[in-house]
């Protein structure tokens, strides 16, 4: 065990440290995620889902929602289903191909999350606040590995 700057012990940079530290954290992350699911009626997959379409690079289509979540197609359909009744998401058709549906998470429920989810950004800004530049880069890369390394648990390698 090392120290921190107040002198309080820290756990050494182990495996079972890594573990008990992120399970800590996936923990606390779900506790909000059921509170923000509970609060608007939804499953933790449907946010599971808003996470998704949040974050993408490029409006989603059910199939890569799909593929992203591990859920059959019913069970995706049916996840939009309750976002788009819930207002917090809008399918769309803006291709050529009428057949491709893009999906859009809408602005009003976007600030309803945003709302709920504020006191994980303010805890996230408040322990970044406590690290320089170059640390925070090689969290952020660290974190980035892991969720590399599990895209690949989750679909097997070929």
């Amino acid at each position: 065990m090392t120290s921190s700057d107040d002198g309080a012990p820290m756990p050494g940079a182990d495996l079972r440290a890594f573990a008990v530290e992120l399970r800590r954290m996936n923990g606390e992350i779900n506790r909000l995620v059921h509170g923000f699911a509970a609060d608007q009626g939804l499953h933790a997959t449907d946010v599971q889902a808003l996470a998704a379409i949040l974050d993408a690079e490029t409006p989603l289509t059910p199939g890569r929602l799909r593929d992203h979540l591990g859920l059959t197609s019913g069970a995706v359909t049916a996840c939009l289903d309750r976002l788009e009744r819930a207002g917090h998401i809008r399918r769309s058709r803006e291709s050529a191909d009428r057949r491709v549906v893009h999906l859009h998470y809408l602005a009003g429920a976007r600030s309803v999350a945003r709302s709920h989810f504020l006191p994980l950004a303010e805890a996230t800004e408040h322990a970044r606040a406590g690290f320089s530049e170059p640390e925070l880069a090689v969290v952020l890369r660290f974190l980035v590995s892991v969720n590399d390394e599990l895209t690949e648990v989750r679909s097997p390698r070929r």
